[in-house]
């Protein structure tokens, strides 16, 4: 299990640099923490029960994050 965070480790890393080169500082910025969140949390050698709790608790702060970001921030039709 610890590979499978070190893989989500890998994909938002390479997300980060599409970002920088894209110009997109703020966003780049989000995924080098969460690169640096799953790349620390794979070398802890946790129990896979926890590994599973860990990445539900991520999947539910992103739904969270997402849901009020799209209905609190997020402008319909803005800039088209």
């Amino acid at each position: 299990m610890d590979r499978m965070f070190r893989v989500l480790a890998f994909w938002t890393g390479i997300f980060t640099v599409m970002f920088v080169i894209g110009d997109m500082n703020n966003t780049a910025l989000l995924f080098l923490v969460q690169t640096v969140f799953f790349l620390t949390v794979s070398y802890l050698k946790l129990s896979e029960r926890m590994y599973m709790y860990l990445f539900g608790a991520y999947c539910t702060v992103f739904m969270v994050g997402f849901t009020w970001y799209s209905n609190f921030i997020l402008v319909p039709g803005f800039g088209h």
